[in-house]
């Protein structure tokens, strides 16, 4: 579980070299369509016998995940990936804290959201020096995730093991890449870009995914949620040793209030654990 977190902040430390070459949409179309063929060559899901259910699944499915890998991209280009994931991680945690429906899981999430405001920079700097538009799009990957989370076990109910996950992304895929090809041009298929995308759809897609099913089989889910929550830390890391990304120490706080949150939270949830997430 440990190296699945690892894999997916370097994955995405990865990401922000390459949005400069190929814009957001471009990054997107490129991350998604080569996990797209690892994924489906790799599974080899079958549209044979297919109801419209689940074709409508794997649909709502797929408009979440390119949704939020736009999103999230989008924020990439913006702020440090560390604040980034930090604010992104505030959609599951509401998620929880809303189905679960304790006392201690909603007073989680104001401790979280508490975090948010630190680490956005919204106390002690000017309003006109805020990235608004970034921490927008990191909220809104927030929610689309807290949606993935939902759609994908919708997904689950209608396609074995990770079939629905891959004709999902072939789905969003479909969507996405004209809109890369749009932003990028033939940049999109430059070697340095699709070096890039490869190692991307590797650490965040393939390698990830793998390492989280074995880890499902052998960690109680208030572990492996203990383990998610780690992440805010590990893409501050991959922040500082890939991009030289330096946090204030008011940020760093704050990312500390969101990882006690998310512990609070997810560290003490009831029922399966999280789904695999495709950021």
């Amino acid at each position: 579980m440990l190296g699945s977190v690892v894999s997916v902040q370097f994955g995405g430390a990865l990401a922000v070299t390459l949005l400069p070459l190929i814009g957001v949409a471009g990054s997107v179309a490129l991350r998604l369509g080569i996990a797209t063929v690892l994924l489906c060559g790799w599974l080899r899901p079958s549209p044979r016998g297919r109801s419209r259910a689940d074709w409508g699944a794997a649909a709502a499915y797929a408009v979440v995940l390119g949704s939020m890998n736009l999103c999230f991209y989008g924020s990439l280009q913006r702020l440090p990936i560390g604040v980034a994931v930090t604010i992104e991680f505030i959609g599951p945690l509401v998620l929880s804290a809303v189905l679960s429906r304790h006392l201690r899981d909603l007073l989680a999430v104001l401790l979280a959201a508490a975090g948010v405001l630190l680490v956005s920079g919204a106390i002690g700097t000017p309003l006109d020096r805020l990235d608004g538009t970034g921490i927008m799009l990191g909220l809104g990957a927030g929610a689309c995730w807290a949606a993935y989370i939902v759609t994908s076990r919708g997904a689950g109910r209608h396609f074995a093991g990770l079939d629905g996950l891959a004709i999902a992304m072939l789905m969003a895929t479909v969507v996405v890449l004209p809109l890369g090809l749009v932003e990028a041009g033939g940049s999109l298929f430059s070697p340095t870009a699709l070096l890039k995308g490869a190692g991307i759809a590797v650490l965040s897609s393939v390698l990830p995914y793998s390492l989280e099913l074995v880890a499902l089989r052998r960690l109680s889910p208030q572990v492996f949620g203990i383990l998610l929550s780690l992440e805010p830390v590990v893409a501050a890391g991959a922040g500082l040793l890939v991009l030289g990304q330096r946090l204030s120490l008011l940020k760093l706080a704050g990312m500390l209030f969101v990882v006690a949150a998310s512990v609070l939270i997810l560290g003490a949830a009831r029922g399966a654990g999280q789904p695999p997430r495709d950021v």
